[in-house]
């Protein structure tokens, strides 16, 4: 029984380090997150700046799993080569051993708890305050504390090896198989970083676990080799439904870790020995004798492993490329069907980050209304019966897809927010929510006015001259709101050009009353019939109430109050 109570005390102390964890990386993530994307999505074709700002980026937000995601997103987006994601993600590499120096030489070597408690206090009123930054402050200085109170209960829940020799026993038989205990350990490290999806959760473990004389430096070390691996399935996971270019982004981090690790194994123990002398000149204890010297020892197998691995193969990034090539191949059968570009299959906790996916995916959607909107002209120019089927199939088949990416995205939206937003971001996502519905509503118009083109061709019905002119100038204003639209949605939505839409939405306003009076004239006089009437007049509504729809998405981003029509 005392051995269950034990283990769950463990696991819960787990739990409240993650969730420290999680606390100080969104926190972070609000406080800098546009900044963070915004010095990513530079980072292009300079290995050496990639390197250092994936370093800096990840020793900021505490998270290597969320560089890399955030990563694969900007290839994904096409913001960043693949060459350039590689070079940010051996920095990420090199990042995220801040958080075993920070567990090492803090949370072993001293008791935080007592410093814990008093922190949460002083964070108290940032918590309360109304200005976003303040509480973001407040949130991470109680997520620095709730880490460190993990670590603390963890220490205190894992058992005293001299008064549990048995434990000391089981992990002897397989710690003393040589090589094979290496690569099970390899193995072991890497299957329980995918279990908690944290390679700092895995290496505080790690750290604890040695020292307690769980288990001894070089098993310790083969088990911060397999977290290097196990923390790579993140990512993964992420471009799973991404592009081609994204996934091999992914899987390029896979290939990196797995190559350092194999380097590594053949070099394993004259490398151990070299920090070993390290930690002797420094500790003066050795961590093949001491237990109390293996945390600092490890941390510094830790960076010196990712710090080398960086500095050999950053001058093999081409070769790694053509092998994530090799592996992801090109497919050139791309059809119009639903896909989303951007958007993962997998949430990760990472939600302010997330709003730009879910901008470039917000892009795709308009682009795609655009060409929809394109298809009208050529239902105009398209005499050929079976040719004007298919594009009638054509864009049915779009005004589903657009169905379709509302719904998906609102459902990616509808997550985010309720991850931990700054006040912008909270604004942000209402601000796309209101403008997936009106581009979906842009969408269903559109296919409107194809069926009434298809009736106007079913029925017969003619229009002269001067009404067909009439409805090819108001789908050239419709037009050019469409592209002033989609400029607007290319941009960061601060700089919205509103100004622009708004005097395109009066003019198509002006031009359709024009339009009506003249109809209403035209109807009295008998200048045609009624059938010819009802469709000329049905035509330019709709490409009007298009309109509408258009300003909309252009209000929402320049976060306008919708004007009232």
């Amino acid at each position: 029984m005392n051995v269950v109570i034990n283990l769950l005390i463990t696991l819960g102390s787990l739990g409240i380090f993650l969730y420290g964890m999680k606390l100080m990386s969104e926190s972070l993530q609000k406080l800098a997150g546009n900044k963070m994307r915004n010095i990513l999505a530079r980072m292009t074709s300079k290995p050496f700046n990639g390197i250092l700002t994936g370093a800096f980026v990840t020793t900021v937000i505490q998270s290597s799993s969320a560089t890399t995601v955030m990563v694969v997103s900007f290839v994904n987006a096409g913001l960043l080569s693949l060459a350039g994601a590689i070079a940010i993600i051996m920095g990420a590499n090199i990042g995220t051993t801040a958080t075993a120096w920070i567990i090492s030489l803090l949370g072993l070597k001293f008791s935080m708890a007592q410093l814990a408690i008093p922190l949460v206090a002083f964070s108290i009123p940032f918590i309360f305050s109304k200005h976003s930054k303040r509480k973001s402050i407040g949130e991470f200085i109680i997520g620095f504390s709730v880490l460190f109170l993990g670590i603390e209960f963890m220490k205190n829940s894992i058992p005293d090896i001299n008064n549990h020799p048995q434990i000391l026993e089981f992990i002897a038989q397989y710690s003393n198989m040589g090589y094979r205990s290496i690569l099970l350990f390899v193995l072991i490290g890497t299957i329980l970083t995918l279990i908690v999806q944290s390679s700092s959760a895995t290496m505080a473990i790690t750290l604890l676990m040695c020292s307690q004389g769980w288990i001894g430096f070089e098993v310790g070390a083969a088990m911060v080799l397999g977290e290097n691996i196990g923390t790579t399935i993140t990512a993964n996971l992420a471009a799973t439904v991404a592009n081609n270019t994204a996934k091999r982004a992914a899987l390029s981090h896979l290939v990196f870790n797995v190559i350092g690790v194999i380097w590594m194994l053949i070099v394993f123990y004259p490398f151990l020995k070299l920090v070993a002398f390290i930690t002797e000149s420094t500790e003066g204890l050795s961590p093949f004798v001491s237990a109390a010297a293996m945390p600092v020892a490890l941390s510094i197998f830790h960076s010196l492993f990712n710090l080398t691995n960086t500095a050999v193969m950053v001058w093999f990034i081409p070769q790694i490329i053509k092998i994530v090539n090799f592996i992801i191949r090109v497919n050139n059968d791309e059809s119009e069907n639903f896909r989303l570009h951007y958007i993962p299959s997998t949430l990760v906790n990472t939600s302010e980050l997330d709003i730009q996916t879910a901008k470039k995916e917000i892009e795709v959607f308009s682009q795609r209304v655009l060409r929809m909107f394109g298809f009208l002209k050529d239902l105009d120019n398209t005499a050929k019966t079976e040719d004007y089927e298919k594009l009638m199939a054509r864009i049915a088949k779009y005004e589903d897809i657009t169905d379709n990416m509302e719904i998906e995205i609102a459902k990616f939206l509808t997550k985010i927010a309720e991850g931990e937003l700054s006040n912008k971001g909270s604004q942000r996502v209402s601000s796309m929510l209101r403008i997936i519905d009106n581009m979906e509503s842009i969408g269903d118009a559109i296919y409107q006015i194809s069926i009434l083109k298809n009736n106007q061709r079913e029925n017969k019905v003619t229009l002269d001259e001067t009404l067909t002119a009439n409805l090819d100038n108001i789908h050239q204003m419709v037009s050019r709101a469409l592209e002033v639209m989609n400029d607007n949605l290319h941009s960061e939505y601060d700089n919205a050009d509103i100004d622009a839409a708004i005097d395109i939405e009066n003019k198509i306003n002006q031009y359709r009353d024009k339009l009506r009076n003249q109809h209403l004239e035209d109807i009295k006089s008998g200048t045609y019939n009624y059938q010819t009437g009802t469709v000329y007049s049905s035509m330019y509504a709709l490409y009007e109430k298009t309109a509408d729809f258009i300003i909309n998405v252009s209000e929402a981003a320049s976060n306008k109050q919708q004007s009232d029509r």
